[in-house]
């Protein structure tokens, strides 16, 4: 079992910053990749960036050039740091954590941080 707990969310300007972070508990070892996801009002969850356990990464079109995924496996704490910041990118975001074992991948969520970037 992995647990993760976010922080970090809160009330910015159009075009300033916020940096969230994810930290995580319990299984750690075993988790390969990491990732944020957002869900604004009435809308679906969407992918906003991936990290592997080798560092690879992966935006949304969305976010390219603005957001920045990192990881620190000895802080076992996942960081997003939004730049740029839009009133579109007002969302509920979610850490998540998979971990793959033979025949399958378990995947946890965290309990999600609240941003809201102001016009």
């Amino acid at each position: 079992q992995v647990q993760l707990v976010e922080s970090g969310g809160g009330l910015v300007q159009a075009g300033g910053s916020l940096r969230l972070s994810c930290a995580a508990s319990g299984s750690i070892r075993r988790i390969n990749t990491m990732c944020w996801y957002r869900q604004a009002p009435g809308k679906q969850r969407e992918l906003v960036a991936t990290i592997t356990d080798g560092g690879s990464t992966n935006y949304a079109d969305s976010v390219k050039g603005r957001f920045t995924i990192s990881r620190d496996n000895a802080k076992s704490t996942l960081y997003l740091q939004m730049d740029s910041l839009k009133p579109e990118d007002t969302a509920v975001y979610y850490c998540n954590a998979k971990t793959f074992f033979a025949g399958g991948v378990n995947a946890y969520w965290g309990q999600g941080t609240q941003v809201t970037v102001s016009s």
